[in-house]
């Protein structure tokens, strides 16, 4: 993206919470700050329910739809996750799962969060989106990110294995549009993508319609553990920063809130699963601890603590270094009951003792 696009896309943003919800604007205001000081500003994924209605070839939360007998997420902890992320001067939450517009209790998430205390994203695969837009409004989502993964339709329902996907996910930016509800567009992009003439014009395509697309680099976790030759390497993140400078087109490592934090694993993102385990990134199956057992600010300063994750690191780790996925993820992770506990892949070599805001 250009710079002052993005510096336009960001004034945007922030007076759209300063006229809508000046109590996560001052949250919002405060983020530099906070960072500085060595505290994280997590956006929370709250994976509340994997329930679905597609089975997509690259789902990476695959192996955590299995039946578990555990405790689950109600709407009760989600409020109270919520009030301590309020206390810790977090601001974003993102509803995902699964598919959150199949959740029946998808209202009570909302009203949990509480709209007037955080920006509420959520993600969708889009096949019922057009005809819960208005919904979705009115119950306080802010935006919603809309995965499509191909400009043929043909190849994108193969991907998701769903006739008929692609036709629905545009209904559903149409209906967005129609409603005032924030939209865009996240699709996963191998090595093998990023290159072709096909994701250049889907770029096109989208921005052509005032839509920003947000890239996921492949992980290989979920349905695709092991899949080692879909990883970017660093020429192709240089090759994506280049794009960036040219369209209106971010992933997680673009500079956001005047910082540049490289990897935002646990400094600036959380994921939350159904059963309450604090990972570090939605594609980092390891708990740094379980909401129902211990205070989120505890969780995440343990999260701190390892150093992939406290201090600064210029890369996707997860997505780029295959060597860090084999070491950690490929020889703890793999073939375990997810999500493994942190303190079973990382050893006492891997504490931190450079704080990411001292880089």
């Amino acid at each position: 993206m250009k710079n002052e696009e993005l510096k336009a896309d960001e004034t945007m943003n922030r007076n759209y919470l300063k006229e809508t919800k000046p109590l996560v604007y001052e949250k919002v205001m405060k983020f530099k700050e906070k960072y500085e000081r060595g505290e994280s500003i997590a956006i929370i994924q709250l994976q509340y329910d994997y329930h679905c209605n597609m089975k997509c070839e690259h789902c990476s939360i695959k192996d955590f739809q299995k039946p578990k007998n555990a405790r689950k997420l109600t709407p009760k902890d989600v409020a109270d996750i919520a009030r301590q992320a309020d206390e810790l001067g977090l601001a974003r939450f993102v509803i995902s799962g699964g598919e959150p517009t199949v959740f029946p209790d998808l209202k009570e998430i909302v009203e949990a969060i509480n709209p007037q205390k955080f920006f509420i994203n959520s993600d969708s695969n889009g096949f019922l989106l057009a005809k819960r837009a208005k919904e979705l409004k009115e119950m306080g989502i802010d935006r919603i990110q809309l995965s499509i993964d191909s400009l043929d339709a043909k190849a994108h329902d193969e991907f998701r294995r769903m006739p008929g996907a692609y036709e629905k996910a545009l209904e559903g930016i149409e209906a967005c549009k129609k409603v005032g509800l924030g939209v865009y567009v996240q699709t996963v992009v191998t090595k093998q993508r990023l290159h072709s003439e096909e994701f250049i014009e889907f770029i096109k395509y989208f921005n052509g319609k005032g839509i920003n697309v947000f890239v996921s680099f492949a992980k290989p976790v979920g349905a695709w553990a092991g899949n080692f030759d879909s990883m970017i390497d660093r020429d192709d993140l240089k090759f994506m920063n280049e794009l960036e400078k040219k369209y209106k087109v971010f992933t997680h490592l673009t500079p956001g809130y005047g910082l540049d934090m490289g990897c935002i694993s646990v400094k600036g993102m959380i994921s939350i699963t159904e059963y309450g385990d604090v990972l570090p990134c939605p594609y980092i199956h390891t708990s740094i601890g379980n909401v129902f057992e211990t205070p989120l600010k505890d969780i995440i300063q343990k999260g701190l603590s390892i150093k992939y994750f406290g201090e600064h690191v210029d890369t996707c780790l997860i997505a780029e270094d295959k060597e860090w996925v084999k070491k950690y993820v490929a020889k703890h992770i793999y073939n375990h009951d997810l999500p493994v506990p942190c303190d079973e892949v990382f050893g006492e070599e891997d504490v931190t003792k450079i704080p990411f805001y001292k880089r």
